[in-house]
């Protein structure tokens, strides 16, 4: 195998391949990258056996041929040289890469150890602009959980609805809905987060395809795909937690209320939660830490309802502030116990229904 190709095309083919690729896998082969030429294109595949990522680039064939290069070392090698051309050559069971002078030779990989991997091919699939789609995935990812032992909690719901489709995360503490209309989306599938937060590093385009299988997740764009085996469980039934309406209604500016609970993280840090004073005219914002001190401020903003005090967890209640885009927040409740609902104003294809904290 041996091809030329500009060094920034082919360091960023490699950079996102390499996404895929673990930092311990117990199977040397899955630390490296396998790289094939025929035509004029060479493709470019990392994997860790759980998320799958191909990336392709045209490039100057001089001979076709297929190696495995380790990963992390090729795509930081080709990354440091001079800009230019850049060449590959793949042979005697040695890769060298070379480019306006300096030159690496590594030791090749066994092509035959490199695993097969599934292609995304049969199942429901569907068109979705990769801007709406990586927003979308954005909003409902900060309510994922990260915690491995429980796997179910770690992936966003695909659902299909009457209208499109509907996104869906929780960590049993949070829980976050965005609808996306008009997208004829499969019935039910549960993809792990940590892969779809690498769509927008590493394939999305102006339009991605996604396909979906009863074992896998394929999501296609002209930069290439990413295949992840979704997770077989049942997901909590979040519908009964959404509520038809509430009560009482809280209007404010967003900016305002992102500054605000940001200057009250900095007394409360993750532990301690952030009260809401709810009243006409907006809401007090406080929070007491006893070792250190208090922060009270007020926000004006519209209020409808009995007057109540409601508390929630920092961290999260700054997730889903920030999660929102429009210009005002709105914060439904109905009794300090009971979970507040947040959404934009005139914007309610995304909620982030938030616990609340026992004070």
């Amino acid at each position: 195998m041996r091809i030329r190709a500009e060094r920034d095309d082919l360091a960023d083919v490699l950079a996102r391949a390499a996404r895929a690729v673990g930092n311990r896998s117990p199977l040397p082969i899955l630390q490296g990258l396998l790289c094939e030429v025929s035509g004029d294109e060479l493709r470019v595949t990392g994997t860790d056996t759980e998320i799958t990522i191909r990336t392709t680039l045209k490039v100057e064939v001089l001979e076709e041929g297929k190696t495995v290069i380790p990963a992390k070392l090729a795509a930081d090698a080709v990354k440091r040289l001079p800009s230019g051309a850049v060449a590959i050559t793949a042979a005697d069971s040695e890769v060298e890469i070379t480019g306006n002078g300096p030159r690496f030779r590594l030791r090749e990989m066994n092509v035959e150890d490199f695993p097969t991997l599934p292609v995304g091919e049969g199942g429901e699939g569907f068109s979705i602009d990769s801007k709406v789609f990586i927003k979308a995935l954005s909003q409902v990812g900060v309510a994922a959980s990260t915690d491995e032992a429980r796997p179910t909690l770690t992936g966003v719901l695909f659902e299909k609805t009457d209208d499109g489709l509907r996104l869906v995360a929780t960590d049993s503490y949070r829980l976050a809905v965005c609808d996306l209309p008009g997208v004829d989306g499969p019935a039910t599938a549960l993809v792990p987060y940590r892969a779809l937060r690498e769509l927008g590093r590493s394939i999305a385009d102006d339009i991605m395809q996604v396909v979906i299988t009863d074992r896998d997740a394929t999501f296609t764009s002209e930069r290439g795909s990413l295949t992840v085996r979704i997770i077989e469980a049942t997901f909590p039934n979040y519908r009964q937690l959404l509520p038809d309406s509430y009560p009482s209604r809280l209007v404010v500016d967003r900016v305002s209320l992102v500054d605000a609970v940001s200057r009250a993280s900095l007394v409360a840090e993750d532990h301690i939660p952030i009260r809401f004073h709810l009243r006409s005219g907006g809401a007090e914002l406080s929070v007491t830490r006893q070792e250190v001190g208090e922060e009270t401020e007020q926000i004006a903003g519209d209020y409808s309802g009995e007057e109540m005090t409601i508390a929630f967890n920092t961290r999260y209640l700054t997730d889903g502030v920030q999660a929102i885009t429009t210009d005002k927040v709105v914060l439904d409740t109905s009794d300090p116990l009971k979970p507040g609902l947040m959404h934009g104003e005139g914007e309610e294809n995304f909620r982030y229904l938030l616990m609340p904290v026992r004070l």
